[in-house]
This record gives C-alpha cells, sequence and structure tokens, in this order.
C-alpha cells in the first residue's frame, strides 16, 4: 500500500516542476533552469501482462540544453527489485522519447538514500553493457532549513528539505520555520504546501505538531487540512462556544470575525508552546475584540516561553 510521505516526495514535484533544477543544485549536478515542464503518463506499462509505473515522470525543457525526462522514484526503504525495475525504466524512456533520461530517487533515512545512489552495473565483470546512477535527494544532502528567511526564498525546496527531514531530531524547529515562512502567504500558494507536508510527515509525531502549528494561521483556514482540524477541536470539545463565536462574528462583522479566529488560534499556539492558559488569561483573549493586539500576541506567542512574555505592554 502506498503511504502518504511516499507520495508527497514524489507529487511535489509535479506541483512545482522547476523545483528540481534548486534540487540538483543542492546535489552538486549542473542542470539549467527548466523554461517549461509536462507531466508525462507514467504508465510504463507493455503489451505484455507487467504492469511497471513509474511515481512522477516529466518532460523538462531548458533554454540551452534541450528537453530531458525526468523520472521521480520516492523510495521508503531498501528494494532489491530496484536494480532491475530502474534500468527498465531508464531504457524504456529513453527508446519511447529519444531524449536523455534521469532518475532522481527521494528518500527519508540515510541508509536507505545511500543504497539507492549506488551504481547498478548490467553487464559482465570485464565488460559493463549499462550502468545506472541514480541522483538521490535525502536526509545525508538536502539542507536543514531553519531560517525563516531562507525557507521564503523557495518555499518548495523548504518543503521537499523538511519531507526528507521528517525523522530529523530537531524536525519540530524545521517545522516551525516552516510554518512562519507560510504566514501571509496567499492560500493559493499556502495550501499545496501545508497538504504535502502533512502527507510527507506520515504517521509520524511531528504531523501533530504541523497540525498544530497550521491550525494557528489564518491563512490555512480553507485548507483541507485545517477544516479536518477544526472538526477534531469540535470533537474533543477544544472549540465550544468559540465555533458560537465565529458564527456571531460573521453576523456583526468580518473584523470580529478575524478576531474571534485569532484568538481561538493563540490558545492552541499557547498550548502547543506549553504554556499554561489560566481562567484569567483565556478570559483576557476571548474577550478581546482587537485583531491587530490578537495577532501580536500570537507571534509573540510562537517563540514566548511564558505568558508574561506574549501579555507585556510595551
Amino acid at each position: 500500500m502506498v503511504s502518504s510521505p511516499h507520495e508527497a516526495m514524489h507529487r511535489i514535484f509535479q506541483e512545482y516542476p522547476g523545483l528540481f533544477s534548486r534540487v540538483s543544485e543542492v546535489l552538486g549536478v549542473d542542470i539549467p533552469p527548466p523554461i517549461s515542464a509536462t507531466a508525462l503518463p507514467t504508465d510504463l506499462t507493455e503489451t505484455r501482462p507487467l504492469e511497471r509505473r513509474v511515481d512522477t515522470l516529466l518532460r523538462i525543457d531548458t533554454e540551452h540544453d534541450g528537453p530531458f525526462v525526468l523520472a521521480v522514484e520516492a523510495q521508503g526503504k531498501k528494494d532489491p527489485s530496484k536494480t532491475t525495475s530502474w534500468p527498465y525504466y531508464v531504457s524504456y524512456l529513453h527508446n519511447k522519447y529519444a531524449l536523455p533520461v534521469l532518475l532522481l530517487v527521494v528518500c527519508q533515512d540515510r541508509a536507505t538514500a545511500e543504497w539507492a545512489a549506488r551504481p547498478v552495473s548490467i553487464g559482465l565483470r570485464q565488460w559493463q553493457t549499462l550502468s545506472l546512477n541514480p541522483l538521490v535527494a535525502g536526509p545525508h544532502n538536502m539542507p536543514v532549513i531553519k531560517d525563516v528567511a531562507e525557507a521564503r526564498k523557495d518555499l518548495a525546496l523548504a518543503t521537499l528539505a523538511t519531507i526528507t527531514h521528517a525523522d530529523n531530531p530537531d524536525v519540530d524547529a524545521i517545522l516551525k520555520t516552516l510554518s512562519a515562512a507560510l504566514r501571509d502567504t496567499p492560500e493559493s500558494i499556502a495550501d499545496p504546501i501545508v497538504e504535502l507536508t502533512a502527507q510527507g510527515l506520515g504517521n509520524r509525531p511531528a504531523a501533530q505538531q504541523w497540525r498544530n502549528l497550521v491550525a494557528v494561521d489564518l491563512s490555512f483556514y480553507k485548507s483541507p487540512l485545517s477544516e479536518e482540524l477544526r472538526e477534531e477541536g469540535r470533537a474533543k470539545g477544544l472549540d465550544e462556544g468559540r465555533a458560537e463565536g465565529r458564527a456571531e462574528g460573521r453576523a456583526e462583522g468580518l473584523n470580529e470575525g478575524r478576531a474571534e479566529a485569532r484568538a481561538e488560534g493563540l490558545l492552541l499556539m499557547l498550548g502547543v508552546r506549553g504554556i499554561t492558559v489560566t481562567d484569567e488569561i483565556r478570559q483576557k483573549i476571548t474577550n478581546c475584540d482587537d485583531p491587530q493586539l490578537l495577532r501580536q500576541w500570537l507571534h509573540r506567542a510562537t517563540t514566548a516561553t511564558t505568558a508574561e512574555e506574549v501579555f507585556a505592554t510595551q
């Protein structure tokens, strides 16, 4: 059964075909940026009853070096059968499209990445007829991005780096960086990144951390993941009364609605940061009808360690 991390590791290249040129630069391979990219059928099945499918397949066009075919494979563990299927993919694609073919393998653990990077040779000991050298992206060579400005420079690369470092001990800091980089980003840009990151984390403990971070930012409220988060919150009783407040806010005006939603996000963020929410603090937050002040408190809460730091007057 295909896992969600598997899907995220290759589907990100469908969403952002230009990402490959940045990944190749990170991996030390000089491949020019694309001027266009076209998704190709991933079915490599022959007329005989043997089905073969590559995860993601793209035709990449470059300005100076011409087009090539990029096959992306997401690899979650070592699989000896790939030593026969990968050379087949490359040979088949070269024959079908009459273009250069590059195989990129994306992994989430170092052992699998090192295994995938081994050359695959076909032939005799004295003479190798065919040699395959996959380009591999994984935790051993993708950047650990914990600087918000760096993440904002290339959100697609930051997302792939986050997915490949899903098991990194500092994954919480990596996720907070990506979440902060997405603040105030248009939903059309943020939503795919939110969903791909959630997929890439799978059922790891860090997945809940990501869900909590997503829940506190208004720009994510229309994404499928945030809708699911709100449903979970209602089921757990975290939303009682506040859901009613949101409905009243819509009736009384957009400004009050924003204040209500930001108050909810602030309460969630305080919980994520491990800051005790007393009855006095809860009342202070829920009674505040100033969206800008609530936003200021919310931003402070992302780094604060005490309630005093959040509500300090300046």
